[in-house]
């Protein structure tokens, strides 16, 4: 087990400090990370997402990844390191399956993350979001911690076999909390997937814009 986190400690920092000199990437967090476990809801429009999160999120984050990306050594190691778990194309079809994962993820203590677009952005533009993430965050009454990556797409499109020096930053919102009559209601998915869309917009514009004077910003 010590052997395992000096390994991550060692691949997490390797990659962050690669990500900070060939990407100049930073991190903003709107508040500090609360002790308790999350799900970290992201956008997805480039292969780097996951190292992106992963590096600059201060706990080991699991999530699934598909097998095809384990095939070289090098990322394969890297990315099991940071907590990514495989998964074969054709179980990554059965969205029950993958619910069930996330689920024993998080029931084992992990933080999770997960992409809620269902896949990357074909254009780098958030999609609409899938529900998953809401029937997870009911049946394990987590917090939802929304954050958004600015650049990675133009860094690395999909098809893109080299990453390319463009400037890559994450934003991490404020953790979503929800009472126990909105995961127990009928109508408690939509509304936390309402809660989810609208802080990952705030996110996206915010990223985008210059940042006021007094904003809450803090790089890692």
């Amino acid at each position: 087990m010590n052997q395992n986190r000096v390994f991550y400690a060692i691949v997490r920092t390797f990659f962050r400090l690669l990500l900070r000199l060939w990407n100049r990437c930073s991190a903003r967090w709107d508040e500090p990370l609360p002790e308790e476990r999350m799900i970290v809801a992201c956008n997805h429009c480039s292969n780097l997402d996951p190292l992106v999160v992963g590096c600059f999120f201060p706990r080991r984050l699991r999530y699934f990844a598909k097998e095809e990306l384990f095939q070289s050594w090098f990322l394969g190691t890297s990315i099991r390191a940071l907590g990514a778990v495989p998964v074969s194309r054709m179980s990554s079809v059965s969205a029950a399956g993958a619910l069930k994962g996330f689920m024993k993820l998080y029931q084992e203590g992990n933080d999770v993350l997960i992409f809620p677009e269902g896949g990357r952005s074909p254009d780098g533009k958030l999609q609409p979001l899938e529900a998953g993430v809401a029937l997870v965050a009911a049946h394990e009454r987590a917090p939802i911690l929304p954050a958004f990556i600015h650049g990675s797409y133009k860094a690395m499109p999909t098809g893109a076999h080299f990453v390319r020096p463009s400037k890559i930053s994450v934003t991490f919102g404020k953790p979503l909390r929800f009472s126990e009559e909105v995961y127990k209601s009928r109508e408690g998915r939509e509304i936390i997937m309402k809660r989810l869309e609208e802080a990952m917009k705030a996110l996206d514009s915010e990223g985008s814009e210059p940042q006021p004077q007094g904003h809450n910003t803090a790089s890692e």
